[in-house]
């Protein structure tokens, strides 16, 4: 009789080995975990994480790495924690082809966007305004 798993929360660390293969012990178990059956929570800070991590210590091009954030956001048991996987795909999006929007500030700007008050004070002259109100 198969049961099925309780969901459990995913760090960077298996994010970003389980996108770049490296080092393989570690990408294996990640690829076992990922691709499994059991619902996997993904906060907001560590897509970010991830990103973050894969573009400085990798090097990844951005537009490769959001095609992979967003391949990796699509899984049918990835959840995000916070906000829907439609959201965040915009969010991701925002950035594919450009270095001006941070993952973190497109995750902040998804939240936003997906809240009543659509509004974000932010000294940062390249926030992402699209259909938000940035306050300065």
């Amino acid at each position: 009789m198969h049961r099925e798993q309780p969901s459990a929360y995913l760090d960077a660390s298996f994010i970003v080995r389980y996108l770049t293969g490296e080092p393989t012990n570690m990408a294996r178990r990640a690829v076992e975990v990922i691709d499994g059956e059991q619902v996997l929570i993904v906060t907001e800070s560590m897509l970010a994480e991830s990103a973050f991590v894969l573009a400085s210590v990798y090097q990844i091009p951005r537009p490769d790495l959001v095609d992979a954030l967003m391949a990796f956001v699509q899984k049918s048991n990835i959840r995000m924690a916070h906000l829907p996987k439609a959201t965040v795909l915009d969010a991701l999006r925002l950035c594919r082809n450009s270095k001006r929007y941070s993952f973190a500030d497109v995750l902040l700007w998804a939240k936003a966007f997906g809240s009543a008050s659509k509004r974000i004070y932010s000294f940062d002259e390249r926030f992402p305004s699209n259909g938000i109100d940035v306050q300065r």
